[in-house]
């Protein structure tokens, strides 16, 4: 795929922290994560990574994801995930990222849509 293409997946814009481990180097660095898809993720932080790094990202709710450094500009950098993720489940609260198919607010999942019986409308 050229980089024309990646433009055209589905991306969630979110701020979350994860944890960044890189390929040749001792230890985590935090990151924040700037967007997610099921195929990679834009992180921001203070670790210094080139193109092809490969590197492994803890995403809340989903774990250890494994992947390659894609792109780097200043502080920010693209990672392809070597296999792809639910994005929804970083979105998740914790404890609820079994439950990804009723992420619909409870105002909503609820919602009845206004009868149209005659009967039932009150004249004026």
């Amino acid at each position: 795929m050229n980089q024309g293409e990646n433009r055209q997946i589905a991306r969630d814009s979110l701020f979350l922290m994860a944890d960044l481990r890189v390929d040749g180097l001792d230890g985590d660095f935090r990151i924040k994560v700037r967007n997610l898809s099921a195929g990679g993720m834009m992180g921001e932080g203070n670790v210094r990574v080139v193109r092809g790094t490969v590197v492994s990202v803890n995403i809340r709710n989903i774990g250890w994801v494994e992947g390659s450094v894609a792109w780097v500009q200043e502080s920010r950098f693209g990672v392809a995930f070597r296999e792809d993720i639910d994005p929804r489940l970083a979105r998740a609260q914790a404890g609820q990222a079994g439950r990804v198919e009723h992420m619909t607010p409870d105002y909503l999942r609820n919602y009845q849509a206004p009868t149209t019986d005659a009967t039932l409308l009150r004249k004026i």
